[in-house]
């Protein structure tokens, strides 16, 4: 990664800054060795990249010899103003449009360009996934949602080929209405599977790592490096 640092193993990683536009987005990078792809991580409603809940997912991830990328999706300045107002946060334009230019960025550097590209989005995160995905569709292989809300993507949702399973806890009743209208619109690549006992957070004991296990197999079978 040049300047930025060098990418790290499953045990160690590195913060980089990614250059988005004007802005400098801190990450966590962690490629493992012999990574059969790298997944990047967009966090959802007031959250950063220090959620627990996608570190866990993403430490998984890492033992499945999967890389990893967790990035602040907002700067500091606007991190600050979404406190007060909450409305970057549901800005799914400006956080899709950091996402696919983070997926650039990716394919220019050496230890991560030759990985297949998986999205991981959670809660608002995942719209911004599935409209980043429509938008690159011959980097992006696969995205997956955690109780996320797919339906704020949108027209992009049938421009979506990459293939992709919302997860939803079972006693997220609300959330699975929408994910399953999400679901029609997306067709044959979408996939819905709910979390039997879980709420929204997925809280519960063992219900978390049934994601993080549903996500490995996920990314595992579709990002397969390209021939």
């Amino acid at each position: 990664m040049g300047a930025r640092g060098q990418v790290g193993t499953a045990t160690g990683g590195v913060e980089v800054t990614i250059p988005v536009g004007d802005a400098g987005l801190p990450a966590d990078v962690v490629v493992p060795d012999g990574a059969a792809g790298v997944v990047l991580f967009a966090h959802g409603s007031g959250s950063s990249r220090h959620s627990p809940r996608n570190t866990a997912v993403a430490r998984v991830l890492q033992r499945r010899a999967l890389g990893t990328v967790l990035v602040d999706l907002l700067t500091p300045a606007e991190d600050r103003v979404d406190a007060r107002t909450a409305e970057l946060r549901f800005d799914i334009g400006l956080l899709a449009d950091r996402l696919a230019a983070i997926v650039d960025w990716m394919g220019g550097e050496p230890a991560l360009g030759r990985l297949p590209v998986g999205l991981f989005g959670a809660s608002t995160g995942a719209a911004a996934a599935l409209v980043a995905a429509a938008a690159r569709p011959e980097r992006v292989r696969a995205v997956v949602s955690r109780g996320g809300r797919p339906d704020l993507a949108g027209a992009a949702l049938p421009r979506v080929e990459a293939p992709t399973l919302l997860l939803v806890g079972g006693l997220d009743e609300q959330v699975i209405t929408l994910n399953e209208q999400a679901l029609a619109e997306l067709g044959e690549v979408g996939e819905l599977r709910v979390v039997p006992g879980a709420t929204h957070l997925f809280e519960e004991p063992g219900t978390l790592e049934q994601v993080a296990d549903a996500a490995a197999g996920w990314f595992a079978d579709h990002l397969r490096p390209s021939s």
